[in-house]
């Protein structure tokens, strides 16, 4: 009697060709733990750079891993004859994509929709593209045999935005990568390179664009009293930048506000590490990967009072309303002369609360998720 058929899980990899964003981290985290916990399973990945993903990810060589090679091709080609023609092609008994649903399918599919944030702050997208998102997640919702969302904010936007039963949807948090993002002296000699005195400056890291809320950061870091330590901010250029740039010129901070735009992989955890705090007043968040990269590299965090920060911050961060200068300003000081004893627990607390945020977690409740569809196929892996 011949073996049965290994499930085959297809997993849309497309982001791990773009720039650095939080759902290229999520699939990547995600799957690495997802692969070592399901060896019974076989994962077809789709994307462009088919070697750059195992020579930076050793983890996505292993044996039940097929890396399928997929060129870079704009959304509507990729949506509508790429993906469904692989699904096809390669016979695929499940397929996890991020967001939106091919516009045709060859079989069950399942999505991870990270936010709906374009319905609850649709001011900071463009009308296109609002429209496009509403529609694709409507549909998606509609299609997916199951979803997935990486917050309880996320779930419970969800369920008021589409009157969405919360039990169809399984929250998949972000975890962090303990082994590039941890607390001590590694990389002080990368932040030295950028002009940088380790534990002597404040940190951001976030596109450049309106919802990151930089310009009220640079506003709030003006009244902080000289003097007063550089602020890095970490990011790429994307959309509607220009007023940033601006506020730095009018406040006379040029040589107070760092950009630095090009942060490679080991220089990112390092520039964080060493921050003497990290600053994220993001207007609105899924999830807020970066705070919790921040508290594992042991760095007292001062973020937003709003959607998903708090759920993942807890009791450790300085909150504050995103729209407060002067309480931005004011949490900004706290982070920066807190008592060493009592900096000392914050740090410590920041370290025990990201460490409740892990992969292997979600990839269990992805998995679980996954095998209850497999066997509604009738697929028992053996």
């Amino acid at each position: 009697m011949p073996a049965p058929r290994r499930p085959r899980i297809g997993v849309d990899f497309h982001t791990f060709d773009g720039i650095f964003q939080g759902s290229r981290s999520h699939l990547l985290g995600l799957y690495e733990a997802a692969i070592a916990q399901a060896p019974d399973l076989d994962f077809h990945l789709l994307l462009a750079d088919t070697e750059r993903l195992v020579a930076e990810h050793p983890a996505f060589g292993a044996p039940n891993v097929h890396r399928v090679p997929m060129p870079h091709r704009n959304g509507l080609v990729r949506l509508a004859w790429q993906l469904p023609r692989l699904q096809q092609q390669l016979g695929l008994d499940l397929f996890h994509l991020q967001y939106r649903l091919p516009l045709w399918t060859a079989g069950p599919c399942v999505c991870t929709i990270h936010d709906v944030l374009f319905e609850t702050h649709p001011q900071f997208f463009s009308k296109a593209f609002t429209a496009f998102a509403r529609l694709s997640s409507r549909d998606a919702l509609r299609r997916s045999q199951a979803l997935f969302t990486v917050s309880e904010y996320s779930r419970q936007s969800m369920v008021q935005a589409y009157g969405t039963a919360p039990e169809r949807i399984t929250v998949t948090h972000n975890g962090v990568d303990t082994q590039r993002f941890h607390a001590g002296p590694e990389g002080a000699d990368l932040v030295q390179a950028h002009g940088l005195q380790p534990g002597g400056y404040l940190c951001i890291v976030g596109r450049l664009e309106p919802r990151k809320n930089h310009v009220n950061l640079v506003q709030a870091y003006a009244r902080l009293p000289k003097p007063r330590p550089p602020l890095v901010v970490v990011g790429q250029r994307d959309f509607a930048f220009e007023a940033v740039f601006e506020v730095v010129q009018r406040e006379g901070l040029q040589h107070e506000v760092r950009f630095l735009e090009r942060v490679g992989d080991a220089e990112l955890p390092a520039l964080i590490r060493h921050s003497a705090a990290f600053v994220y007043p993001t207007w609105a968040e899924g999830f807020g990967m970066p705070v919790l990269e921040a508290m594992a590299c042991g760095v007292p965090v001062v973020t937003s009072s709003t959607t998903s920060l708090p759920e993942v911050s807890g009791d450790v961060a300085f909150l504050c309303p995103p729209d407060d200068v002067a309480a931005l300003a004011q949490a900004m000081a706290l982070a920066l002369n807190e008592a060493p004893a009592a900096r000392q627990q914050r740090i410590q607390r920041g370290i025990e609360r990201a460490q409740q945020f892990t992969w292997q977690r979600s990839a269990q409740a992805l998995l679980g998720e996954m095998r209850r569809l497999l066997a509604r196929q009738g697929l028992t892996p053996g």
